[in-house]
């Protein structure tokens, strides 16, 4: 399956931001540079997802420049048949206008010489902060000669600005082509995850041998089978115990029929990122404590998933997982009911931080942790500040985002219970997140990811297929 954005769709982007840009405007967008692994190897390019969001191009050593008439001047490598030999196909300045729906193209050699006159006359200049090392300092370059001509009568722009600011608002809110392409993404993600479950108890009932490794080339192959480029990001694949680290990197630890297993992992297509987290017994089935702790998440998922539609808080996903983990984890034990209440004394305390210790959801787009504001803009002038009750550290809360039609959240709640004198034993060392894509709707919100099953009882069926 092969999903285009037609070249309308990045020229109305274009468009769009120029018309932010104030009079006098012009900004300047570089693409990610290559980056050296060892000796004469790089790692494998990922373009950067500002540049690629504007014009589709994923080429190398590529710079956008974007004035507020709304013209567009592309820089990129020019064609050279002996490093194409090499390095592969390019795409060159010649080809790129009628190719890319630019106004002007040209090699990339000509940026330091051309870009100072564009810089001229102009009021403000835009460009990402803190995203490309050197960027600032390469900017400051380019105005030198600009000052230089004020003899002359140029004029150099007064102000700089953070492009970030306007491009993470146009970002934030997904249109038809990037949710088509997202969607793909997830269910190349969710058909990963079937087959690592179904190899995992397959393997285990056969006898074989089964490591964390194995589970994540289940994953690899499956990505790459149905066309994804790369994983969005490092592929959790964490047995027993290893579940309680957050961050766990598939490693060689052996996988026990009894353990339980979570997979984090999502593939990229054509530059759009998927998230999918699964929890599931090992050997098929789960133990009564395995079950009673799983049920629990997933319960706070479903509130989660409730609380999630247009005209909600942000916020509000979380609070509503954590209302339920908070109670879960009183009746079943692991937090002393005597020691610590009600379940709103466990919240106001942030009792329940130890065995769930990250927020429900992030942002979700071409990047995994996608940029965007998690305050509302119109609010941020609103602080409440309050003191945290494990840190004492003074905190400043402002109104959470508004969903809006269009927004993609993940929800992932989850619990990690380490061995400790006061845990019951069954629970020692089991680590549960779920974790689903949720595109926000008017009246709730669309599980994209669901091509993989999160009912104990469908996922126990599924590992016996």
């Amino acid at each position: 399956m092969t999903l285009t954005v037609p070249l309308s769709v990045y020229a109305q982007r274009r468009a769009h931001l120029a018309a932010q840009l104030g009079d006098g405007g012009i900004a300047i967008v570089p693409t990610a540079p290559e980056r050296m692994r060892n000796r004469d190897s790089d790692y494998a390019y990922r373009h950067d997802s500002y540049f690629h969001y504007l014009t589709g191009f994923t080429e190398p050593n590529a710079w956008l420049v974007l004035t507020a008439d709304g013209r567009s001047t592309l820089w990129c490598q020019p064609k050279d048949m002996e490093r194409e030999i090499w390095d592969g196909y390019r795409l060159g300045p010649e080809a790129a206008v009628a190719a890319l729906g630019v106004d002007e193209a040209y090699s990339v050699a000509e940026l330091d010489q051309r870009l100072p006159r564009l810089l001229e006359n102009r009021a403000c200049v835009w460009y990402p902060f803190a995203t490309h090392s050197g960027l600032a300092a390469r900017v400051e370059g380019w105005l030198a000669p600009v000052r230089a001509r004020v003899r002359y009568g140029a004029l150099c722009p007064a102000r700089q600005a953070d492009l970030c600011l306007l491009l993470d608002e146009m970002r934030l809110v997904k249109d038809a082509h990037e949710l088509a392409l997202m969607r793909h993404a997830a269910q190349i993600s969710a058909r990963a995850h079937v087959r690592a479950m179904q190899h995992c108890a397959q393997a285990l009932r056969a006898g074989q041998e089964v490591r964390e490794y194995h589970l994540e080339a289940e994953l690899l192959h499956e990505f790459r089978r149905y066309g994804a480029q790369a994983p969005a990001y490092n592929s959790i694949v964490a047995a027993g115990a290893n579940a309680c680290v957050l961050h766990y990197r598939a490693d060689r630890a052996p996988v026990g029929s009894n353990d339980l297993v979570l997979i984090d992992a999502g593939c990229e297509y054509d530059g759009y990122a998927s998230d999918i987290t699964r929890t599931f017994p090992a050997g098929g089935r789960f133990s009564g404590a395995q079950r009673a702790l799983y049920e629990l998440v997933l319960t706070s998922q479903e509130a989660a998933v409730a609380a999630t539609k247009a005209g909600a808080r942000f916020n509000a996903p979380h609070d509503a997982t954590v209302a339920v983990l908070a109670q879960g984890l009183l009746d079943l034990g692991l937090l002393d009911k005597n020691q610590h209440g009600s379940a709103q004394d466990v919240i106001e305390r942030r009792a329940y931080f130890r065995f769930y210790m990250h927020r429900t959801g992030h942002w979700l787009g071409m990047d995994v942790h996608d940029c965007g504001s998690y305050v509302e803009p119109g609010e941020i002038g609103a602080v409440q500040e309050r003191k945290d009750p494990l840190s004492g550290e003074t905190i400043k809360d402002r109104p959470s985002r508004i969903l809006r039609p269009g927004m993609v959240l993940t929800i992932e709640p989850g619990l990690y219970v380490r061995a400790a004198a006061d845990v019951p034993e069954a629970f020692h060392g089991l680590g549960i997140r779920i974790e689903d894509d949720a595109v926000v709707h008017a009246h709730g919100c669309e599980l994209i990811t669901r091509g993989v099953p999160v009912q104990a009882d469908e996922i126990e069926a599924l590992m016996r297929g």
